[in-house]
């Protein structure tokens, strides 16, 4: 829009052009003014430039391990004074992000190898009438710190009725 206003602002004129256009006189005089003076910008974006260069490098340094609290951590011991939101900004505008800890938690171990139990009813879990379908899931919960001790819930569901006839087992 401002290259616009720019080419044509010597026929038209540039509040002319600016009152038709949804933009101010004012942004357009400041657009060009930065881009001629980097200097007058915003003190924010200077400070967001500096710092997003020794965020940058102390997140290199520790080989892209350190998330938004150590590399705010280390930012204070060096002396800078700046928020972790704004680390949190400014290493989500870079890009980069640290190490995730932990595991993933596996839930499935499926095989390939074992045979599979063949589908029966083909998808089709709609029922003509009672009793002709009962399904069923399995339903694993942790009841203890421990992994060994699980309770496994295999409800029966008949889905023309939609009334469970399965119990909690162990």
């Amino acid at each position: 829009m401002v290259d616009f206003i720019h080419n044509n602002k010597d026929r038209y004129g540039v509040d002319a052009i600016c009152r038709i256009l949804p933009i101010a006189a004012s942004t357009y005089y400041r657009t060009l003014d930065l881009a001629d003076n980097p200097e007058h910008r915003a003190k924010r974006d200077l400070h967001d430039e500096h710092h997003a260069e020794q965020i940058k490098r102390i997140w290199k340094e520790s080989s892209g391990r350190y998330g938004v609290r150590k590399v705010w951590q280390q930012l204070k011991r060096e002396g800078y004074i700046i928020a972790r939101c704004t680390v949190a900004r400014l290493m989500q505008k870079l890009g980069i992000q640290g190490v995730w800890r932990g595991k993933n938690k596996q839930t499935t171990r499926s095989r390939d190898d074992q045979k599979r139990a063949d589908d029966l009813v083909k998808r089709n879990f709609n029922a003509d009438h009672p009793d002709q379908l009962w399904v069923s899931d399995f339903t694993y919960i942790q009841t203890a710190l421990l992994h060994k001790d699980l309770k496994c819930k295999a409800p029966l569901i008949e889905p023309n009725l939609r009334r469970n006839l399965g119990k909690w087992a162990t």
